[in-house]
């Protein structure tokens, strides 16, 4: 936590957040265009956002884009904001209000995590059923190749569309999908009411991606789920499905049980 607030200390780096929270997902060459410094000062300051976990980079093409990660402002506002007088914790508090509301402009959802485990059994976990069903409760029907559909099932319910495919498959360092389609079977399971299943079928198709990268006896896996329009009732929805997910994920990998 210390390097979270050392890092939090500098306004550059909080104009950087600020950045990100209002638009998602930026290259180095649109950050540098909000700031009146050079690309090798503000590649410093996000060099120290990413040592902290509160940006995550992700490599698009030739390009890299960043990314908002909430996870390490979040422990603090559990830690800290929470236990004691909100007056001693002032300089956090507009970033933690911001950080909390979902702005309308966020077409994404980050989150990075480090297990103990291979980049192969994280694979595994993340395709094979076997896996998928202890710590998800779904399966996926799929061989797993670019272009290929993907039949989402949960108990005895099956989400079958030719739109469920999977984008990018290189085990075990990148996998990408797209996600499934809300279906009335799926909703009523889900308890989901029918105006909100009808905003959820107005709303474009969104992907996941899994970007996984060995760290010594460690893995850092970062989950990026975009293409969220503005106001997304989806984005609130995995919102708070993605980070229980991965716990239970982490914790299945690392002792064998399930949360």
């Amino acid at each position: 936590m210390d390097a979270v607030f050392k890092a939090l200390a500098d306004p550059t780096r909080r104009r950087l957040l600020d950045s990100l929270n209002a638009r998602n997902g930026q290259t180095l060459r649109e950050l540098c265009a909000g700031l009146d410094m050079t690309r090798q000062s503000v590649s410093k300051h996000l060099a120290v956002l990413e040592e902290t976990g509160l940006v995550t980079p992700v490599r698009r093409g030739r390009e890299k884009v960043h990314y908002l990660d909430a996870a390490p402002i979040n422990a603090i506002a559990e830690r800290w904001i929470r236990r004691y007088d909100r007056e001693r914790a002032r300089a956090l508090a507009d970033l933690k209000t911001a950080l909390e509301t979902d702005p309308m402009s966020d077409d994404a959802f980050v989150y990075t995590t480090y297990m103990k485990t291979t980049p192969e059994r994280l694979w595994q976990a993340l395709t094979d059923p076997a896996f998928t069903v202890r710590y998800w409760g779904v399966t996926f029907d799929t061989d797993w190749a670019p272009g290929s559909t993907m039949i989402w099932q949960e108990n005895d319910r099956k989400t079958i569309d030719p739109e469920q495919v999977v984008l990018e498959s290189d085990p075990p360092r990148r996998l990408s999908y797209t996600w499934h389609t809300p279906t009335a079977e799926w909703a009523e399971a889900a308890g989901v009411g029918a105006d909100v299943l009808a905003r959820l079928r107005d709303e474009k198709r969104t992907r996941v991606t899994f970007d996984i990268e060995p760290r010594g006896d460690m893995v850092k896996l970062t989950v990026v789920h975009d293409g969220f329009q503005p106001g997304s009732v989806m984005r609130g929805m995995v919102g708070e499905g993605w980070p229980e997910l991965l716990s239970g994920l982490k914790t299945l990998l690392e002792t064998g049980d399930t949360l």
